[in-house]
């Protein structure tokens, strides 16, 4: 195993920016940077033994200082949708950026996935690196002082481990993920609607409307196209005449995964790619996650000039439900002052014939 650095590029403020190659004894590797700690590549062998980048991205700095589709991003304080881009911790009212409609996206505007981090760690034994940066009280509009880092870690059975850590020294909100878009036919191969998909998710949190804001219920998967119990082709149903599939132009929906307790890491879906073989296990300990089309993406020039377009990629983004510090039935994202957050979620990639 190996972990090594290269210059990336350099921001307008003069720092520069370095990447680093985590590979493992099968030439397998992954490629993360230290601006925004963004998973830039993730190479793996495919049925053949051709190493296949399965995510999409770009090749250089610039395109990521911009990155409109939150590629390969880190996402905190709070991932997804809050409502009003408001929410209460105790008699506070806490009001924060917003950024689609009126609402806050992914903590933003520039949240995690637009910062500088710091390499505290790189360990050659464990194939892995340690990013750290001091979200300061008040950042789009995050209360506390909040000190996170996050993990990543290859291992010799092509697993990619993303552990999130932070400490916040007021009550502050904890829901961190992973917004990388997956084809397991390669970056830049075209639709992924072919490829299946397992959630394993009785359940899942429908929107009100195109806002994409949850209404506080839970709805079976069960009779719906909402359904991904069993493997299915992702784009099976995707145009079906069902209204949660209009509203969001397709599948951007939380679901909420079985067997969930406090720390339980399970396996929570697996993808599937009949062209190249490659499958992915994810397994977390978070109670949801969120599965998304790529419904949005349109016309966008990535690595090796590749152009992305609409369902190209999937996104499989672990969290607690969408708006849940307004939801009081939801999972709550509330971290006290002090209580150290802590969560892993890994992408396992194999061959399945």
């Amino acid at each position: 195993m190996s972990v090594n650095e290269r210059k990336f590029g350099v921001l307008p403020t003069g720092e520069t920016v370095k990447i680093y190659h985590l590979e493992n004894e099968s030439g397998a590797f992954v490629e993360v940077t230290e601006f925004g700690a963004l998973l830039v590549k993730l190479c793996v062998p495919d049925r053949e033994g051709k190493l296949t980048d399965v995510v999409l991205g770009y090749d250089d700095l610039e395109s990521y200082e911009v990155n409109g589709c939150f590629f390969g991003a880190v996402i905190g304080r709070s991932g997804n949708r809050i409502a009003g881009a408001r929410f209460m911790l105790g008699d506070r009212e806490v009001r924060l950026a917003q950024n689609e409609n009126d609402n806050n996206l992914h903590s933003g505007p520039d949240g995690f996935e637009k910062k500088l981090w710091k390499v505290t760690e790189i360990s050659q034994d464990k194939n892995s690196i340690v990013f750290n940066r001091i979200s300061p009280d008040g950042e789009n509009g995050f209360p506390g002082e909040f000190d996170v880092s996050v993990k990543y870690e290859f291992t010799e059975e092509n697993e990619l481990k993303i552990h999130y850590q932070g400490v916040c020294d007021e009550p502050t909100v904890g829901n961190m993920t992973n917004h990388s878009y997956f084809n397991l036919s390669g970056e830049g191969s075209g639709s992924a609607m072919d490829q299946y998909l397992t959630i394993h998710a009785n359940y899942y949190t429908p929107v009100a409307d195109s806002h994409s804001i949850p209404t506080g219920e839970y709805a079976p998967v069960e009779g719906t196209p909402m359904d991904f119990r069993t493997s299915r082709q992702m784009g099976e149903r995707i145009n079906a005449d069902f209204e949660q599939l209009k509203f969001t132009g397709g599948y951007d929906h939380n679901y909420v995964t079985d067997n969930y307790s406090k720390g339980n890491r399970r396996l929570i879906a697996t993808a599937y790619s009949k062209e190249t073989g490659i499958a992915m296990d994810v397994t977390s300990d978070c109670p949801c996650v969120q599965f998304y089309a790529a419904n949005f993406v349109e016309n966008e020039t990535g690595k090796n000039g590749h152009v992305y377009n609409q369902r190209d990629a999937f996104c499989l983004e672990t969290q607690v439900e969408p708006n849940a510090v307004n939801v009081e039935d939801f999972h709550s994202p509330v971290l006290a002052a002090g209580e150290h957050y802590n969560s892993e979620t890994s992408y396992r990639f194999y061959i399945k014939e």
